[in-house]
């Protein structure tokens, strides 16, 4: 069920949907625009990523992503954990499946592909116990802030298991191949500071002013065109992830800015809005 409710003061108008594992919410960053807010709604069992979790959030970022009022979305976790992976009891059962084990497998891999490709940026916002799949939650965003209290490591191998979306392919980019299969092979859960120093999250902050510090990101975001961030980031991770050499990736960002610069309204307005020394108005256009 969807709620809108106006608070007082200074405080953003929030709105709010329910959708079982996974809260929905829009709250106001600026005039008429809003961050996306995902928080992983099962704090209980520390926020798994099973089933539902995965389908939560794959519908989240598909109806986030298609307003155009949300400039950017932030993914969180309810309780003491961002996410402490999959629900291993039901792996007992899942492995043994040949067939609908590797269609979890696959169905796990769209939702994370749809973070990296969201025409806007994805931020996670690291609380608690964050491990194996709330780990490839981390990796697959376009950056991450962590509270102070958060735990951030991988675990598969704790158990037998391997990652299967991210931690294996994606981390050692992030931090250094050394570094990755050292937090790999050890399963060991790394303070928030650690993981700062590694490189793995931007920002570390109180935890009471984790939301706050992805919100302040958000304001800014709001303040800059729609379509050149969405430019901006398309670039950055079809380069990455097609690995593309430098010459190639040079070449894309010189295509796509220049069809950018000729064809887009929010080039020009953001030209003009200097030249007459005001804040631009884009559009997204």
């Amino acid at each position: 069920m969807s709620t809108t409710t106006q608070t007082t003061g200074t405080a953003p108008e929030t709105k709010a949907k329910d959708q079982g594992s996974v809260l929905v919410e829009r709250i106001e960053v600026g005039d008429g625009a809003f961050a996306g807010l995902l928080t992983l709604n099962r704090p209980e069992a520390m926020n798994p990523l099973d089933v539902a979790m995965v389908a939560g959030l794959h519908d989240g970022l598909t109806e986030l992503g298609e307003d155009p009022t949300v400039r950017v979305v932030l993914i969180t976790g309810a309780g003491q954990a961002f996410c402490a992976g999959g629900d291993l009891k039901k792996y007992i059962e899942l492995q043994s499946d040949k067939e609908r084990w590797p269609q979890i497998m696959e169905t796990n891999h769209r939702m994370f592909a749809k973070i990296r490709s969201l025409p806007k940026p994805v931020v996670a916002l690291v609380n608690g116990v964050t491990v194996a799949g709330g780990l490839e939650i981390l990796v697959n965003c376009d950056f991450a802030y962590a509270a102070r209290s958060a735990r951030i490591g991988d675990g598969h191998l704790r158990y037998g298991q391997m990652g299967g979306a991210g931690a294996l392919a994606i981390l050692p980019h992030l931090i250094g191949p050394a570094k990755a299969r050292e937090l790999v092979f050890s399963g060991s859960l790394l303070p928030a500071e650690e993981v700062h120093a590694l490189g793995l999250v931007n920002r570390v902050f109180d935890d009471e002013e984790l939301l706050e510090g992805g919100l302040a990101f958000a304001r800014l975001v709001a303040q800059r065109s729609p379509l050149a961030e969405a430019n901006a980031k398309f670039v950055i991770n079809e380069g990455l992830e097609s690995g593309y050499g430098f010459r190639t990736h040079m070449r894309l960002e010189l295509e796509r800015t220049t069809r950018y610069v000729l064809t887009s309204e929010d080039s020009r307005e953001g030209l003009a809005a200097f030249s007459e020394k005001r804040s631009p108005v884009f559009t997204g256009r």
